[in-house]
């Protein structure tokens, strides 16, 4: 008669839980600590300035050990880096989404508009306008500075496809691009977190102001009073 197998017996031979958890979830675990380092990062970057942040800085902030940072990043200029890279991703994605979106191209146009505000008015944003891609080693200087031509590009497309459909008045789509961005990016200098706007404010008073300049025009109102009512009307209270 074969023996009976008991419960005791049962429990020696299952195999014992692992205290190390999977791969993938080790790697998620990485990833998501190695973007806390990057964003605490561009948060002292944009404070400080590049140089006056230490590794150690970054460390306190995080309340861990300067030698644990080495275990995402390999030092502050590949911080610097993804922190640029970053910021230029998230502009490239919502511009490929307001073109997706379709509409006219003025619609197009104002939509990307208020996405690059959104941004440089964001960390990793502001980063990028602040600090810049000079503090860069050559070969990653040239890396980025393709992205942002890829941005300046489409705000080219932009413009030129505004004038050909009648919404825009004709101009230079490069000149157009420049002061776009231009005045665009310069907030991401001076924005300031719990200021009197929001960034959505901000974003539709600067819009305005560069769809219908500040020039009153007989029979009719300014179109940066039409832009700030408009605004009001959607948004309130905020940070500046």
């Amino acid at each position: 008669m074969p023996k009976k197998r008991t419960a005791t017996t049962r429990t020696a031979d299952a195999a014992p839980e692992s205290p190390w958890i999977p791969a993938s979830a080790r790697e998620q675990q990485r990833e998501v600590k190695r973007n806390a380092v990057l964003s605490t990062a561009a948060q002292l970057f944009n404070e400080r300035g590049f140089h006056a942040t230490s590794l150690d800085d970054i460390a306190a902030r995080l309340n861990v050990s300067k030698p644990t940072l080495y275990y995402y990043v390999k030092n502050k200029d590949e911080i610097l880096i993804e922190c640029v890279r970053k910021g230029l991703q998230m502009m490239l994605e919502g511009i490929d989404e307001a073109r997706t979106a379709g509409g006219q191209a003025i619609d197009q146009l104002v939509t990307c508009m208020r996405v690059y505000t959104r941004i440089v008015t964001q960390d990793f944003g502001m980063c990028l306008i602040r600090v810049g891609d000079d503090e860069l080693p050559p070969e990653s200087r040239q890396a980025l500075r393709r992205l942002k031509s890829a941005i300046d590009m489409e705000f080219r497309r932009l413009v030129t496809e505004g004038i050909a459909e009648g919404s825009l008045e004709p101009c230079d789509p490069k000149m157009a691009a420049f002061v776009i961005a231009g005045a665009l990016s310069w907030i991401g200098r001076w924005y300031q977190p719990g200021g009197e706007y929001s960034p959505e404010e901000i974003a539709t008073q600067c819009i305005a102001m560069l769809q219908g300049g500040i020039l009153r025009r007989p029979g009719g109102p300014a179109a940066l009073e039409v832009g700030v009512a408009a605004g009001a009307a959607g948004i309130k209270g905020g940070e500046q």
